[in-house]
């Protein structure tokens, strides 16, 4: 399986989620399916006590997108990338001092960069609509409930990113992902 894939795909599924999310009171047929499958069990936890609930879908949601990373990415050509970046930039000092030698390095930096974006993006073709969904959601969810506050100060999405970002950072390293 080519795991490097192309651009069309992601810029798809992105088109179809910003329409999904700007659309969802349009949708209803959407949004009725979404909430049919959440309420009972996302919502359930959410309902039973708030900040464990969202901490264990957050939860959820970040090994499911880290999974997903791992294994819709090539990760050794990841892995290569990354030491060849590090190799560059190590070079890149070396010649802080040469505007010539700094332009060509530079270029070839770009061209990493590319590739990078292009191998770290694909994920987005399997996770962006069910993120959106999930979204939207919560958000349906928490406007029922007054837009609680979590440690009464946080609204979910703050609560939602800080924690993904912790939860992120440790399945990554436990899971090996680039």
């Amino acid at each position: 399986m080519n795991k490097e894939g192309s651009f069309m795909p992601i810029i798809f599924v992105m088109i179809a989620s910003l329409m999904i999310a700007f659309l969802w009171d349009k949708f209803i047929f959407i949004k009725d399916f979404v909430h049919i499958i959440l309420d009972p069990s996302a919502g359930w936890l959410l309902n039973w006590n708030l900040i464990i609930g969202m901490t264990l879908i957050v939860f959820l949601i970040s090994l499911f997108s880290t999974l997903v990373q791992k294994f819709a990415t090539d990760q050794k050509t990841l892995r290569e990338l990354k030491n060849e970046q590090k190799e560059m930039q190590e070079e890149m000092k070396k010649y802080n001092k040469q505007p010539e030698k700094m332009a060509e390095l530079s270029r070839k930096q770009m061209d990493f960069f590319k590739r990078n974006f292009k191998l770290n993006s694909r994920p987005i073709i399997f996770t962006g609509i069910p993120f959106i969904l999930f979204f939207r959601w919560f958000q349906d969810f928490f406007g029922i409930l007054g837009n609680p506050k979590f440690f009464g100060f946080m609204d979910w999405l703050i609560f939602y990113l800080l924690f993904s970002i912790v939860f992120s950072s440790i399945l990554r390293k436990a899971l090996k992902v680039v």
